[in-house]
């Protein structure tokens, strides 16, 4: 790959993004190395912009650097697991609470839509994943607090970090669905607190089936 053809956007933006999706698509494994001088090669550019991009991902977790050893994916611990699921359980929740009270109609008819995807994609695990995305971070775009999409975004790398694990778990993928149906329910009565427990029941089987 030439550095000629990455997108125009910064550099080191772009050497990030790419890093970043290796690193979900177990490319890069938590807890290896990270190859400086390989990947500045492969990527057809200098190391400046390679050691920027890591900077980024050190900051969003992804990525741990030790002092005179380099950069490393980052290995998720139980407890961080379990750290990051009870933040997201929080935000989360609460923002589908604030959907269900305040959602249009045409919010949650777009939120049926998309349910309706995640229950076609049900044989294809890759899919999965996507359109479950899209719905959590769609019930966070209506729910309109910037300040808790940005730390939810920010979370959600780290999750993905372990997301594969959960899924190997034989039924977890029609479990997620099950309870994706719950919230929906929820979500279509207009109940804010049935549909907080609804969201707080799926990180609650979430983790269990990840860690």
């Amino acid at each position: 790959m030439s550095a000629l053809s990455l997108a125009p956007r910064a550099l080191y933006e772009e050497v990030a993004e790419l890093l970043r999706q290796r690193i979900f698509k177990r490319e890069l494994e938590p807890g290896s190395w990270i190859d400086e001088l390989k990947i500045a090669e492969e990527y057809g550019i200098s190391r400046t912009p390679l050691r920027e991009a890591l900077k980024v991902l050190a900051a969003e977790g992804l990525v741990t650097m030790k002092v005179r050893r380099g950069a490393y994916v980052t290995e998720v611990s139980d407890k961080d697991l379990a750290d990051v699921y009870h933040l997201l359980s929080l935000l989360e929740s609460d923002a589908a609470g604030v959907v269900a009270e305040r959602g249009s109609d045409a919010e949650l008819a777009e939120l049926k839509a998309l349910h309706a995807e995640l229950e076609a994609s049900i044989g294809d695990r890759d899919a999965f994943f996507a359109v479950n995305e899209r719905f959590h971070m769609r019930v966070l775009e209506m729910a309109d607090n910037r300040w808790r999409m940005q730390m939810v975004a920010d979370l959600r790398k780290v999750m993905k970090l372990n997301r594969h694990n959960s899924l190997f778990k034989t039924g977890r993928i029609h479990e997620s669905l099950a309870e994706h149906q719950a919230v929906m329910g929820a979500l279509l009565t207009r109940d804010p607190s049935l549909t907080r427990t609804r969201m707080q029941e799926h990180f609650a089987n979430g983790l269990e089936a990840a860690a």
